[in-house]
Parts: structure tokens; sequence; C-alpha cells
């Protein structure tokens, strides 16, 4: 099973085309190539969660049931889908996996600029001329991935500071942006690479109402399992609502 969310529209659509591409060269199904080999491949459309970020709230999603984590052990590899034995892997890491077969370890460790061997996926979307998602050497830098990749921050905008991984990271400033896209390089600037997918926050935005806006997004999504999160979140949130209406 692929696992997506159902806003991703075009990404479900070519991930339909690939597949019965596939099946149309008996790459995929039965029998294939003769091989006496079986291999079906589903796209399971989503009503989405951020919490089917982790693996066994996602398989619960799968099998229509609430999207909660599930308590471990039994960890997914001996009991996940349907009780079976599962791997959850990101698609980007099966993407990886044959390049990496057809020409070794070492190769793909050769493709990084820095300790961190291999690609990545990096993005960068808030005002930017060109935001996207690019993959990229390990190590790259968050000044290329911004000026030569997302085109440099869009017309009358400067940059105040960035998430470097995505909502759930803490936030860089510019004297970052040299800083090579590694796991440890960003863990010691005091951040974490999270995704890879940086938020840019410019100078006409409160970085307040930014905050209260990932706080939201934070509290929405919760799956109320635990208290810090189903309680602690909407506070959060209230506060900082008050506070960008100068009522802190």
């Amino acid at each position: 099973y692929i696992f997506i969310r159902a806003e991703y529209h075009v990404a479900i659509a070519r991930l339909g085309d690939a597949i019965a591409a596939a099946e149309s060269t008996n790459l995929l199904g039965d029998n294939i190539l003769d091989s006496g080999y079986n291999f079906s491949l589903y796209v399971h459309i989503s009503a989405g969660r951020y919490i089917c970020g982790e693996e066994t709230a996602l398989l619960n999603s799968l099998e229509g049931k609430r999207a909660i984590p599930r308590a471990k052990p039994p960890f997914p590899q001996v009991s996940g889908l349907w009780g079976r034995p599962t791997i959850v892997n990101n698609v980007e890491t099966l993407c990886n996996v044959t390049h990496i077969m057809a020409n070794g370890a070492d190769w793909f460790k050769s493709l990084g600029l820095g300790k961190d061997g291999g690609t990545k996926l990096f993005g960068a979307s808030g005002r930017v001329k060109q935001p996207g998602c690019w993959e990229l050497p390990m190590g790259t830098s968050i000044r290329e991935i911004l000026q030569d990749h997302a085109g440099g921050m869009a017309d009358g905008y400067q940059l105040k500071g960035f998430l470097p991984g995505g909502a759930s990271t803490d936030f860089l400033i510019e004297e970052h942006l040299d800083l090579s896209m590694e796991y440890e390089a960003v863990m010691e600037a005091g951040s974490r690479m999270g995704t890879g997918t940086m938020i840019i926050l410019d100078d006409r935005a409160c970085p307040v109402g930014m905050i209260a806006n990932l706080e939201k997004f934070f509290a929405r999504e919760s799956c109320g399992f635990c208290t810090p999160c189903r309680e602690g979140l909407p506070w959060v949130q209230h506060i900082l609502e008050k506070i960008e209406a100068g009522k802190g």
C-alpha cells in the first residue's frame, strides 16, 4: 500500500498512472515477467491526519480505525497491518533502495557533500520566488537551497528567520544561512533537520502570529491520546492568540 492524503491530487493522479503503466507491462500484478511472483500495489487515499506520520496510527487508519498510535510492543514488524508483520517506510527511502542495490552503498554515500551520505528531498515554502521541493546532496547549504533553488526572497521581502525542517523544528536566523543541511550540523545550531522542508519567515510576518497558526494546526491535529498534547496545545494556542491581539 501507498498511503497518501486526499489533498495531494497531482501526486495521486501520477501514482495511478505509474501503477497502470507498470501493470500494462507486467511489472506489477500476477506472474510478473513469467517469474511466478505476484505483487500488487494499491494507493490508499486517506482523509489524512498529521498523526498518521506515526507508523502505527497510519496502520490504524489503513484498517479503517481511528488514527491513534498503538501501544508498543508489539512493533509493526511483529504485528502490524491486520495483525501481520509489516514494514512501514517513507516512499523517499524506497526510491533510494533500488539505486543503492544497483550501484552499491559506497556510491550512494559519495553523493553527499559532508558527513551524511546520499541525497535528500529539500523544500522551501513562504515568501520565496520559487517555492518547491528538490532532491539535493546531503550537506547542501541552506543558502544554496534558498537562493539557487527557491530563487531567493520574493520582491519586497527580507528574510527574518526560518524553520529548517518543518513546523516542529526550532527557528534559525540569517547567520545560519551557510549551515550545511546535515543532521548534526543543524542540531548543533539549535534546531533539527526534520523533514528538510524549510518554512520561511519574512520581515512583514508576525512571528507570534506564525507560531499561533502552527499551534492551532497541532491542536486540531492532535490524536487526543496524551494529556499534554490534548489539553496543552489548545491552551498554548489561546495564549498566543491573546498575545497577538494585545491582551497577553
